[in-house]
């Protein structure tokens, strides 16, 4: 069965360090700016649409709209991402290719 360590000393000894006091964290993180009262997080889903998807109604709630969403969370300097990138081409694009190639099939 597990003990609860309470005292000061016991967390030394748990941890083989002193964990810093909440106040020290303060201290380290009071250097980013405070987002507005009104904006919502940046992690929530439809952040990243343009402001002409928008225009237009799009949300990230609709298939357009979540297609776009997710390719503007897309960072080029991951290689994850350029990856998720090229594959996401290659799914829109080939429908594209197969109707040309049915095009000169059938001419």
């Amino acid at each position: 069965m597990l003990r609860e360590r309470h005292g000061a000393a016991q967390r030394v000894a748990a941890y083989g360090c002193a964990m810093p006091g909440e106040r020290d964290l303060d201290e380290v993180w009071d250097d980013e700016p405070d987002p507005p009262e009104d904006a919502p997080p940046y992690w929530f889903a439809g952040q990243h649409l343009p402001e002409a998807a928008r225009r237009m109604g799009l949300t990230h709630q609709v298939p357009e709209g979540a297609i776009l969403d997710f390719a503007g969370r897309l960072d080029s300097t991951k290689t994850r991402h350029r990856v998720a990138a090229w594959v996401l081409l290659v799914i829109f694009g080939m429908p594209v290719v197969f109707a040309v190639m049915r095009l000169f099939y059938a001419f």
